[in-house]
C-alpha cells in the first residue's frame, strides 16, 4: 500500500430480495467487517451508497457499499475513489466467486474480470484500470451455465450459509494483517 488510506468495497445488489443471497456476500463481508472494526455505515446520496472511516492502526480503513445493482457499481465506485484521493492499488473490492469452491476466500492482486458484470464495470468506471486489489469468496458454481443467475440470486442453504459466516470471520484475521503488513503477508496466511 502506497499510502495509508485503504478503501475496501463489498459488492451486493441493494434490496430486501437480494439479502443474504450468494451473489451479495461481499456486501455481507463488508457489513461484517463493519460491526468487527466497529465502523458505522451512513448513507451518503452524493457518493451513492453507505459509507464509513475510522483509523485502525497507522491506517485510516474506509468502507463502502454501493446502492443500486452490482452491475452499475462503476460510477458509485469512481466517485468514492476520486472523493477521497484512493490510489488504486489501496481499493479492495470483495465479491462473490463461482470458480473458487464454497468458502474459499483467496486475494487477487489486479488483472481482469473473469466474466463478473460487477468487476466489469468498476474496471470500466476507472477508466479501464484493473489495478485494485480483489478478495474473491467462493460461491461455488452450479454446474450449469445456464443455471448461474438463478443460483447466485438464491438465498445459500442453511448449512452452506454457515460455512461461508464461518470463513468471513476467519479472513478478519488476514483482512487486518493485509491492512498493516500488506498483500504478501496476508495472502500468505489467508491461503495457509
Amino acid at each position: 500500500m502506497k499510502d495509508k488510506h485503504l478503501l475496501i468495497v463489498g459488492l451486493g445488489n441493494s434490496g430486501k430480495d437480494y439479502e443474504n443471497t450468494r451473489h451479495n456476500v461481499g456486501a455481507d463481508l463488508v457489513s461484517f467487517l463493519s460491526k468487527e472494526w466497529d465502523i458505522e455505515l451512513k448513507e451518503s446520496k452524493k457518493l451513492s451508497g453507505l459509507i464509513g472511516s475510522s483509523k485502525t492502526g497507522s491506517k485510516k480503513v474506509t468502507l463502502f457499499l454501493p446502492k443500486g445493482y452490482m452491475n452499475n457499481s462503476g460510477k458509485p465506485v469512481k466517485k468514492v475513489v476520486d472523493y477521497l484521493k484512493i490510489e488504486l492499488p489501496n481499493l479492495l473490492v470483495i465479491h462473490d466467486e463461482l470458480d473458487l469452491p464454497l468458502g474459499v476466500i483467496k486475494f487477487k492482486n489486479s488483472g481482469g474480470h473473469g466474466g463478473h458484470n460487477g468487476l466489469r464495470d468498476i474496471i470500466r468506471g476507472l477508466g479501464d484500470n484493473k489495478d485494485f486489489i480483489r478478495l474473491r469468496v467462493g460461491i461455488a458454481h452450479p454446474g450449469k451455465s445456464k443455471d448461474v443467475t438463478k443460483y447466485v440470486l438464491a438465498k445459500p442453504s442453511k448449512k452452506d450459509k454457515e460455512l461461508l459466516k464461518e470463513k468471513m470471520k476467519a479472513s478478519i484475521n488476514s483482512l487486518e494483517i493485509y491492512l498493516n503488513e500488506g498483500l504478501e503477508k496476508a495472502t500468505l496466511n489467508l491461503h495457509s
